[in-house]
């Protein structure tokens, strides 16, 4: 809905019922927004304010109450035009900073703390991808013959992916002519993506251009695809809102963590750090996820290495504090990408 449908009043007034139900999870009607907000207008027309919101789709009433509540399309409005300050504050900036630097200059540390982090601030459920190469490229290889022509290819890539592979080969070979292989091809595709091994596989040997082929697979099934391992926290802590107090919609929320490919075409969807996406009811492209609220952001470096974080929980969510702390630890990730691995 564009932003000039509503008047000023009419905004202040979303704005508010927005905010105090994601604050108690209840109706909000005309009488308690005039006791509790100096608008300087009545409750009638309060009343008709509300009317007029519910009537263009941004607020619903639940059964018989008077009260008002969100509907997604109101939540949508207020984080794309409402929302104005996502920054947390410095205090807690600094006190997040300080648990990043004292844990373990590892990824898995700081994956497990991003989530715990995430949880925490939003009250939410929340999760973590790997990083992974938005392209593939070679690293070094190692082939180990095991038995007659059998060969365990192993893979390494420059964003420290390792695969292993076993390759069948069309007749004995000894360990030695396999390491020579393997030097020649460490040698000839250093730092190669797919299409510059397929470009250079007229130079090889035919048994380093099977490898090749082998490798060129490989390569092609990890990208674009998710770390092998989601981090997860606050899984029983989102359980705890209301609106998920029913066994179907626990179902929703658990599926929605728990489901890889789902996360997969979810997750595809973002491209570009520094940026926060915010998925609301599906946006009307996944089923699976409405009352459902994501707000994911990337982290890691532009156009070579990302992961994403971000959290899951109901549309009843606090947009700000969450968009503010997705987006301040997703650039903390980015930096401990940056400093420990030299990218």
């Amino acid at each position: 809905m564009p932003e000039q449908v509503l008047t000023d009043r009419q905004k202040q007034i979303l704005r508010i019922v927005v905010q105090e139900y994601v604050d108690t999870a209840q109706p909000i009607g005309s009488k308690s927004i005039t006791e509790h907000y100096r608008l300087g207008v009545s409750p009638a027309t309060v009343r008709k304010e509300l009317a007029y919101l519910e009537q263009v789709g941004l607020l619903t009433h639940p059964h018989t109450s008077a009260g008002r509540v969100p509907t997604d399309a109101g939540y949508r409005y207020f984080v794309r035009h409402l929302l104005t300050d996502s920054e947390l504050p410095d205090s807690e900036q600094r006190m997040i900073r300080h648990q990043f630097h004292q844990a373990r200059q590892e990824l898995d540390q700081w994956l497990r703390l991003s989530t715990a982090v995430l949880s925490r601030i939003s009250q939410s459920a929340a999760l973590a991808t790997l990083p992974r190469a938005r392209q593939s490229r070679f690293k070094h290889l190692e082939l180990v013959g095991i038995r007659d022509t059998v060969v365990l290819l192993v893979l390494v890539l420059q964003e420290g992916t390792v695969r292993q592979q076993i390759l069948t080969l069309d007749g004995p070979v000894s360990q030695g002519e396999l390491s020579k292989v393997s030097n020649e091809l460490n040698e000839l595709l250093a730092g190669a993506d797919q299409r510059e091994i397929e470009s250079k596989q007229p130079t090889l040997s035919p048994l380093a251009q099977q490898v090749a082929l082998l490798v060129q697979d490989m390569m092609d099934r990890l990208d674009g695809k998710l770390g092998e391992r989601i981090y997860r926290d606050g899984l029983a802590q989102v359980l705890e809102a209301p609106e998920f107090a029913e066994g179907e919609n626990v179902r929703k929320i658990v599926q929605v963590l728990e489901q890889r490919s789902l996360l997969e075409q979810i997750l595809s969807e973002m491209t570009s750090l520094g940026d926060v996406q915010v998925i609301i009811a599906g946006e009307g492209r996944f089923a699976e996820l409405e009352d459902i609220s994501l707000v994911l952001g990337c982290y890691g470096v532009e156009d070579q290495t990302t992961g994403i974080l971000g959290v899951i929980g109901p549309m009843r969510m606090p947009y700000g504090r969450t968009i503010g702390a997705v987006r301040y630890v997703s650039g903390l990730m980015s930096d401990f990408m940056q400093q420990i691995y030299g990218l």
